[in-house]
This record gives structure tokens, C-alpha cells and sequence, in this order.
């Protein structure tokens, strides 16, 4: 594991690295407890989505992404598979076809028709159902159930100077973004999302916006 904070091309403040994490002792014991029940009850629907995603066309069952945590750490984000085992292929052809695709997708890093994504990854994504096994991020430190929303090194830029709020913090299966909008939102509101939060942190605050997930993933707004 390297520290983006203290090395790359961006100019993350260099003391990113070594600031306390946010919540501290107690945002970190509600998520080692939350994970844990989390994965016991949700162990039945766990099996399901593998042997869904095992069956629809033979691939791997999880995907792995390198994503930037607090700090600047990279870690592997956790989820089922939803796409196509050559996404980098289908994406690129998927571009030279469509000009307006690309400047969606550098605008956004999002794309509301992706061509990379499988019939079941379809159905998981719309749910958010592929986001489950980020429970296991949890447990191991790499993220939060709340925080900001898991980044690639390159969305770091969108951030400018508001980026030592994103690495203060660990980033979160759920966040004040997925339930104000999610995709309906431009990228500078989910920086000024991820900034409200870390700068008014609370276990209340964090349980508030567990509660509201439930409702904006059945109302499927867009997709994580």
C-alpha cells in the first residue's frame, strides 16, 4: 500500500495522511458491529447474487477496484461482478461510436447506458445490490457504512482544494450523495456533499442517512 497523500502528480496536502479519523473510536465501533450483523443477516441473499452472477455467463463472482482511502491508501473496493469480463474494450468501442457517451463519462465518470454492463449486473446495479460485499471493506478498515463515495485516483482532481475532506475520512457503502440524488446530481454537488458531511460529522447524522438509503435504493434514483 502506498500513500497518494505524500507522493503522485496531484498536490494532496501532505499532512492528509496523518490526521485522526473521522469519528474516531466510536464511528469505527458502530461499523465493525453494523458490518458483522450485516453479514449474518444478509448471508441467504449473498449466496443468491453469487450463483446469479456465477451462472449468467461463467465469469468471476466479485471485482476488486483500486480505489483511494483515507489517507491516500489504495484499496481493492469489493463488489459482485456486473460487467463483461473485456469492460476496458467494450467501453473504448463503446466511445469511438459515441462522442456524447465520452463527454458524459468525463463529465460524470457515470454513464446511464453503459454497454459493459451485464443483464444481472443490470438488475444489481439498479438495486444496488452489487455494493454488498464492500460489507467485508468495512470489517477490514478500508471503509465505512457512511462516508464519501469511493474513488478512483483521477476523480481526486474534481476535488481541488475540498480533497482533505475526502481523505480524512474512510469512504462509505452509503453517503450523503446516494440519498440526495446520486447520479442526478453534477460531481461538483457530491464534493460539496462529501465536504458537509466530514465537516459536520455526527453517529446521529450517520444514522440518519443509513435510514434514508433504504427508501432511495427501493426508489432506484439513478445508480451507485
Amino acid at each position: 500500500m502506498r500513500d497518494l497523500a505524500k507522493s503522485g502528480s496531484l498536490e494532496f496536502p501532505h499532512l492528509a495522511a496523518d490526521l485522526p479519523p473521522l469519528g474516531g473510536v466510536a464511528k469505527r465501533g458502530f461499523d465493525i458491529v453494523g458490518a458483522g450483523l450485516g453479514i449474518i443477516a444478509l448471508s441467504p441473499l449473498f449466496l443468491l447474487i453469487a450463483l446469479l452472477v456465477k451462472v449468467s455467463d461463467g465469469g468471476s463472482v466479485f471485482y476488486g477496484h483500486r480505489r483511494i482511502g483515507r489517507g491516500g491508501r489504495i484499496f481493492q473496493c469489493l463488489k459482485f461482478r456486473t460487467m463483461v469480463p473485456d469492460g476496458d474494450a467494450a467501453l473504448a468501442a463503446h466511445f469511438r461510436d459515441d462522442p456524447e457517451a465520452r463527454a458524459e463519462w468525463e463529465a460524470t465518470r457515470k454513464l446511464k447506458d453503459d454497454p459493459r454492463v451485464t443483464r444481472v449486473g443490470s438488475v444489481l446495479r439498479k438495486l444496488s445490490l452489487d455494493e454488498l460485499p464492500q460489507i467485508v471493506n468495512i470489517l477490514l478498515g478500508d471503509m465505512s457504512i457512511v462516508g464519501p463515495r469511493p474513488v478512483v485516483r483521477d476523480e481526486l482532481e474534481y476535488y481541488g482544494k475540498a480533497v482533505v475532506f475526502y481523505l480524512k475520512s474512510r469512504p462509505g457503502l452509503t453517503g450523503l450523495w446516494q440519498v440526495s440524488g446520486r447520479n442526478d446530481v453534477s460531481y461538483d454537488s457530491r464534493v460539496a456533499f462529501d465536504r458537509h458531511y466530514v465537516e459536520n460529522w455526527s453517529l446521529v447524522e450517520d444514522i440518519r442517512i443509513i435510514l434514508k438509503t433504504v427508501p432511495a435504493v427501493c426508489m432506484s434514483r439513478g445508480s451507485y
